[in-house]
């Protein structure tokens, strides 16, 4: 395990780039399975699941170059299908959750697709039943090898269009099934689809490919299929993730810090829900400019002088993978929130390592926890932890920079597993982080 030593207690200042999104990389490099014709891809993050995916493409017989930095094309004319169905797929697939994504392509352009039970955060149960149905109800049929944890879809005699409600509004279960449905006979109407901004961008980019999506942007899609998918060029969105955290990060250690070229009509209530825990961001241009909050930042009261509560949502609600950054700024903020994580049973069990540092949390049950800001007057003390998931471990980094002292995060390959460079970033604006690789 490499490990952090963070310095905390200083102001930093200055810009800060988001990467591109680690949710929607992994959906946009899966479509390229869809075509024989070149890809090409732009703003793809250099982070660890997404290399993990790119590795299994190539390892699939995907020809891949590099262009340059976040820039490839594929082309996936001479797939090697066997590749499926071996003992290194098992175990490359197995660790990376977002390897589920292939299916959907594979069962819609070659009527089969196979994958290891996926790995990724431990954050709690997340089905893969949406995914497997939705196949099923384009005609395909399933078998799950119980011994080897090992799940297949196939049709040989192809996909038909259908109409389906989901039972959840699942991102990459939608993406799924978007993806097998685009090469499905005739019509697919799906309600309950997810419509995340990177669901839309899939979208798009398959319609850019000649597919025929309506409904985009909406719980209800519908998908005219057609014979086959040609190559195309796409940019990858900034990371909506990675700016939740740089504005919590500002907060937090009353930096100035300007987040670039943020794609605000793709943030949907992230601003607001910040500027609920009081923290004052501006609008300029397409970049987010957040001020040293020197005085600190009031958290908001409804209106009947009940405290906040701040939850996660499907899209356009709020974002589950913030609510930890919501949580850590909180920590220093005036006043009381709760914290409601609706859709993760597990995610919230990182705070003790908060409360070691002196945060003044209540964790009510596995999905709730009420926090008691400390207004500054009482600063986080360093601490050492393990990061145990990678929402969780930026969080942990966030406070770590605010804490007075120096701290350690170990396991830190889990912040890498979806940020890109950040201890060189964040030193960039005057952090005092180490990397200690072991």
């Amino acid at each position: 395990m490499s490990t952090f030593q963070i310095e905390g207690g200083h102001q930093l200042k200055g810009e800060i780039t988001p990467q591109g999104a680690k949710n929607e990389a992994l959906q946009i490099l899966c479509a390229v399975l869809l075509t024989p014709e070149k890809v090409t891809i732009s703003n793809i993050p250099d982070i660890r699941d997404v290399n993990k995916l790119i590795e299994i493409l190539r390892n699939l017989g995907v020809k891949i170059q590099k262009l340059g930095k976040g820039k490839y094309t594929f082309k996936s004319d001479e797939l090697n299908l066997e590749y499926l169905e071996s003992e290194q797929f098992k175990q490359e697939g197995s660790g990376l959750r977002g390897s589920i994504m292939i299916v959907g392509p594979l069962l819609g352009r070659f009527g089969k697709g196979y994958i290891p039970r996926p790995g990724g955060d431990k954050i709690g149960r997340r089905r893969l039943d949406t995914h497997f149905e939705g196949f099923i109800n384009l005609g395909a049929e399933f078998r799950y090898n119980k011994e080897e944890r090992f799940y297949g879809v196939e049709a040989p005699e192809g996909l038909t269009g259908t109409y389906m409600l989901l039972d959840e509004a699942s991102v990459t279960g939608t993406a799924n099934i978007v993806m097998a449905a685009a090469l499905a006979k005739g019509k697919t109407t799906i309600y309950n689809a997810a419509c995340e901004p990177y669901l839309q961008q899939l979208c798009k980019m398959i319609n850019s490919m000649g597919g025929k999506i309506e409904g985009v942007g909406s719980n209800l899609l519908t998908i005219e299929g057609v014979d086959s998918l040609g190559g195309c060029e796409h940019r990858v969105l900034p990371d909506m993730i990675e700016i939740g955290s740089w504005i919590g990060l500002a907060a937090m250690t009353k930096s100035e810090i300007t987040i670039k070229n943020v794609s605000w009509e793709n943030l949907g209530v992230i601003p607001n829900t910040f500027r609920k825990l009081g923290i004052t961001l501006e609008r300029v241009g397409d970049d987010i400019y957040i001020p040293a909050h020197v005085d600190g930042y009031q958290i908001e009261s409804y209106i009947d002088g009940s405290f906040m509560t701040i939850a996660d949502a499907p899209w356009p609600g709020f974002t589950p993978d913030l609510l930890s950054i919501v949580l850590v700024v909180a920590t220093q903020a005036r006043g009381e929130v709760m914290v409601h994580q609706k859709m993760f049973e597990s995610r919230l069990f990182f705070v003790d390592k908060l409360i070691d540092m002196g945060a003044k949390i209540i964790l009510c049950d596995p999905h709730r926890a009420t926090i008691i800001g400390h207004d500054f007057k009482s600063t986080l003390k360093a601490t050492t932890m393990v990061s145990p998931d990678i929402r969780a471990g930026i969080s942990l980094l966030i406070a770590a920079l605010s804490a007075k002292g120096t701290s350690t995060i170990h396991n830190i390959e889990q912040i890498d597993r979806g940020y890109e460079d950040v201890d060189d970033r964040l030193r960039a604006i005057g952090a005092k982080i180490i990397r200690i690789d072991s």
